[in-house]
């Protein structure tokens, strides 16, 4: 991923009204990201907990952001569940149905979409991670390969329904 500056960042929310970007508080280690081993970019507001961002630059260049909710603490279940942007299995307090508003109009008229991330946004260490050499991964490498490549179609069909496509 290449390296995003914060006006870019705050200029690609596809769901998200002036006031709400400009209130939104980038990641405490924003200016020390290894963005080289990074598809997108995910993070919760350190002073507001249940937000959370998601920004992905697509191959062409474009980046699209989108402003994420998380649940009250209550409406949590007691389950491992399975993140679905990299595929990584939890225990049920590390995965969240993250819930976007839909661009536009439809998005103000109150309409969602919503799907179980990470709740740290750890997508892009969690699809880094070699599984053991044997015979169903002779190449530990090449499966890390196509996880990330996952991660990525995942990540930009969920975008693709936030935007109404």
């Amino acid at each position: 991923m290449q390296q995003l500056s914060a006006q870019k960042i705050r200029s690609s929310f596809v769901n998200a009204s002036r006031s709400e970007v400009a209130k939104l508080n980038l990641p405490k280690d924003f200016d020390s990201l290894n963005w080289e081993n990074m598809e997108l970019l995910g993070w919760r507001d350190p002073k507001m907990p249940l937000r959370g961002y998601l920004v992905f630059p697509s191959d062409d260049g474009k980046v699209t952001a989108v402003l994420l909710r998380a649940p009250e603490a209550g409406a949590r279940k007691n389950r491992s569940v399975l993140c679905e942007l990299c595929r990584a299995v939890h225990a049920k307090n590390d995965v969240f149905l993250w819930v976007a508003r839909r661009a536009g109009q439809s998005g103000r008229d109150g309409n969602t979409v919503g799907t179980l991330i990470c709740a740290d946004f750890d997508c892009n260490s969690n699809v880094r991670v070699e599984p053991p050499k044997n015979e169903i991964n002779p190449d530990p490498a090449a499966v890390v390969l196509d996880r990330i490549d996952g991660l990525k179609d995942r990540t930009r069909q969920f975008l693709e329904r936030v935007q109404g496509r």
